[in-house]
């Protein structure tokens, strides 16, 4: 009844995918120190690897579903073992901006093709199910990250992250290599690269990410956020018209319950990604406490997200997944809310209670929403999807990092969070997470809106 070892690869790439999308946020004062920039330019450190992601995980969906889904996924932990090694040797804060950008390639290529693999291994009865255990593993690195990367920080320095990184990529090398998927049991039509179309979308997506991220702070970011939007809307033009297109672009046409769970995706990611972010700033700037002890306090998130996901997942293979991921979405606007409540004498237990119930929505959201998409696509088509989920996510994610830091830059300026006041952090936190609750309210509509038509 599948291949546990294929089970076992999924889960951990989910993880170190992920883990290394936040392990750096508890670093941040020691990165902004160590560097000498400021918290603006620092979160680029964090922000090229979503983008880069963001931009490659549909290209390299194609390129999976033409060459072979184990090759390319293969091909990804390689190279993000080797990217890792190197960043533990850098001394320029430019350097590890662009390699952290190619980890996000790497990662681009790990999923675009991970749950691909693991559903075509496991009979459509066990997909909810299996689904949860990955999705559980993609928040677990998601939220853990902050946590062990605080401690890693705290002890051994920012270095010792990509050092971990390297460790948890040769077990999930290892992993990939013992699975029995092969290729060929799930082989697709090699067809045409679409160089084009990937070229297109590849401009669109860090075109407009890069201008969102950047306005009101350099000149020309609302020219170049326009350029991307137009070139996306080309791309979207463009597809509709190919034999053989990147985008199927007829799978959002087709099912309105696919393209609202994709822009439920989109917003829910977007809203709720600079949690750990922006609640580890408060507990180690505002609280003053250490990034070991914030580490501590964030792991309970990962724990209540880890406990129910794979319940939530199973549930979703019974229960209509659509109503489950509303639940959550609903949850996490209510938490947003919460944390934008958050002052200088706030009490510990209200925070770890808002990241514990933040934690549940997570998990009631994210497997049956993924679910909810792949249940309205055909088999061969589930590359493509997996790789439209990975976009989704990332691309909502790299959207939530563009709007912090542009709220960052509009209420900071270029001052470092250790020279502004704690005022002025906290007014920007609070702009924050009103921003990202009604992105919540938006994404919630869709994903309540996503069954009432095919």
């Amino acid at each position: 009844m599948g291949d546990r070892k294929v089970l076992a690869s999924a889960m951990i790439t989910a993880f170190m995918t992920t883990f290394m999308s936040s392990a750096l946020n508890l670093s941040i004062p020691a990165l902004e120190s160590f560097f000498g920039v400021s918290a603006a330019a620092i979160g680029w450190i964090v922000s090229s690897y979503t983008i880069s992601v963001a931009a490659l995980s549909l290209p390299m969906g194609k390129v999976a579903d033409m060459t072979g889904r184990r090759k390319v996924f293969i091909t990804g932990i390689i190279g993000f073992a080797l990217i890792s090694v190197m960043c533990i040797f850098v001394s320029n804060i430019g350097l590890l901006i662009a390699l952290r950008a190619l980890m996000g390639a790497c990662s681009g290529m790990i999923f675009a093709t991970n749950n691909a693999i693991l559903i075509s291994s496991y009979p459509p009865g066990m997909r909810g199910k299996v689904l949860g255990y990955s999705t559980a593993a993609t928040y677990i690195g998601l939220t853990t990250g902050p946590v062990a990367g605080g401690f890693l920080n705290s002890a051994f320095g920012w270095r010792s992250i990509f050092v971990v990184s390297v460790l948890v990529s040769a077990a999930a090398l290892t992993a990939a290599l013992r699975s029995g998927y092969r290729d060929a049991e799930t082989s697709h039509p090699a067809g045409h690269p679409d160089i084009a179309g990937a070229l297109l979308y590849i401009f669109s997506i860090i075109a407009s990410l890069y201008g969102m991220s950047r306005l009101g702070a350099a000149p020309g970011a609302g020219v170049i956020l326009a350029a991307g939007l137009i070139a996306l809307a080309v791309f979207f033009v463009y597809e509709s018209r190919r034999d053989d297109p990147l985008m199927k672009v007829s799978m959002f046409r087709r099912s309105r319950t696919f393209t609202f769970s994709c822009l439920a995706a989109l917003l829910n990611y977007g809203a709720t990604f600079a949690i750990s972010y922006t609640v580890s700033i408060y507990l180690q700037v505002i609280i003053g406490i250490s990034s070991a002890r914030a580490g501590l306090i964030l792991i309970t998130m990962p724990a209540v997200q880890a406990l129910f996901s794979p319940l939530t997942g199973s549930m979703s293979d019974r229960v209509r997944p659509g109503l489950l991921a509303s639940i959550g979405m609903g949850i996490c606007m209510c938490t947003l809310l919460l944390f934008s409540r958050l002052g200088e004498g706030t009490r510990m237990v209200y925070i770890i209670m808002t990241l514990c119930l933040t934690g549940f929505g997570f998990a009631m959201f994210s497997s049956p929403n993924t679910n909810a998409i792949l249940s309205c696509v055909d088999r061969e088509d589930y590359g493509v999807a997996n790789s439209i989920i990975a976009t989704m996510r990332t691309y909502g994610q790299s959207s939530g990092m563009a709007i912090l830091s542009v709220i960052t830059a509009a209420m900071l300026g270029s001052g470092s969070l250790e020279t502004s006041s704690h005022a002025d952090i906290l007014a920007m936190m609070h702009t924050s997470f009103m921003v990202f609750a009604v992105l919540s309210v938006i994404g919630l509509f869709f994903s309540l809106a996503r069954d009432s038509g095919k």
